[in-house]
């Protein structure tokens, strides 16, 4: 399993190479130029300046080098200082200045780190989208399990009506529909998330659940939706399976049948689903974000896309791939812990 995952964290250093070309090259062959919102009064030399400063008169290949030396080289070194200067864990490491001096990845439109801006966005996405997430599984799983157990039951009825009405209706209508019920009809709920609520006392902390409440429910119905029918239709198939009927043959009890025998191989292709969702908890929900106001990255996202700031969205796919090949290799080490049969070594 350990040369399985080394193997595979090498071979991910080309692939991820190659994404960030391919992105790179989207971007530069984009309609869009960052000078566009530069008022009119500017003079053209001033403005021939402001590209000159941002790195947009270079070659692309140029641009490309400097941005993987600042991805790859800069932003970690950014990191380290931060750890051994601000961190208590290894605080008392001696402080650190290796980025100082260096110049990072700049957003065109602040003018300022991008990897500062995501990680002040981040935790109002983790706060939404990954509670969302977690409240989705937690809720899936068992109605997965009971459905498939009870299948054609009234209570396996209900959970399919359900699971569609999740697929088919999109965030961007449950979201504003959720916001007449709760908050204009009833005023129970705020319509808006207020970013820079602090928590600080039991009143605060409800307020924060009160604004959380409506954002995770659209976002936890369409994962509740996925991964409940992914899990109904793996335990149906090993239901039936001979290993199932030996089992109960030897006298074992139904509840360890289907909790321990059944759904552990169960679990096997719902891991996939879950695993390949996790990154859109770092990307956030931009639809969903946008509809409530939610300051995450999401809509961090959709704001650079209007600006043509091409910096941040740059950085913030690149991110995302990262992700998606990280938690793909997290999905097969996890195959092997689920089934026994699988080897990679």
């Amino acid at each position: 399993m350990l040369t399985f995952t080394i193997r595979r964290l090498l071979l991910s250093i080309p692939t991820l190479l190659f994404i960030s070309f391919i992105i790179f090259g989207l971007l530069q062959l984009a309609p869009g130029d960052p000078m566009a919102q530069v008022p009119l009064t500017v003079p053209p030399e001033v403005k021939q300046k402001m590209r000159e400063a941002l790195g947009l008169g270079q070659a692309w290949y140029i641009q490309y080098y400097k941005w993987l030396i600042q991805f790859f080289w800069i932003e970690p070194m950014v990191f380290i200082d931060w750890l051994t200067n601000k961190t208590t864990l290894f605080g008392w490491l001696p402080d650190t200045s290796f980025s100082e001096g260096q110049l990072r990845v700049i957003s065109w439109q602040t003018r300022s780190p991008v990897m500062d801006i995501v990680v002040q966005r981040m935790p109002q996405t983790l706060w939404v989208v990954g509670l969302s997430y977690v409240v989705g599984i937690v809720i899936a799983i068992p109605i997965g399990i009971y459905s498939a157990y009870r299948h054609y039951s009234l209570f396996d009825q209900a959970g399919t009506f359900v699971t569609m009405v999740g697929f088919s209706i999109p965030p961007f209508f449950t979201g504003p529909l959720l916001i007449v019920i709760f908050s204009v009809y009833f005023g129970w709920l705020p319509s808006i998330y207020d970013t820079t609520h602090v928590v600080n006392d039991w009143a605060s902390f409800k307020v924060q659940i009160y604004q959380m409440i409506m954002p995770v429910m659209v976002l936890a119905l369409q994962t509740t939706a996925q991964i409940s029918r992914y899990m109904r239709g793996a335990m149906l198939d090993n239901l039936n399976q001979d290993y199932v009927r030996t089992a109960r043959a030897k006298g074992l009890s139904e509840s360890v049948v289907v909790m321990v025998h059944v759904l552990r191989n169960s679990m096997i292709p719902v891991v996939t689903v879950i695993a390949l969702g996790m990154p859109a908890i770092f990307g956030g929900a931009i639809i969903t974000e946008n509809v409530f106001k939610v300051n995450g990255i999401g809509q961090l996202l959709l704001t650079a896309l209007f600006a043509n700031d091409l910096p941040m969205v740059m950085t913030l796919t690149f991110i995302f791939a990262i992700l998606i090949v990280l938690f793909n290799l997290i999905a097969d080490v996890l195959y092997g812990l689920l089934d026994p049969r699988i080897r990679y070594d």
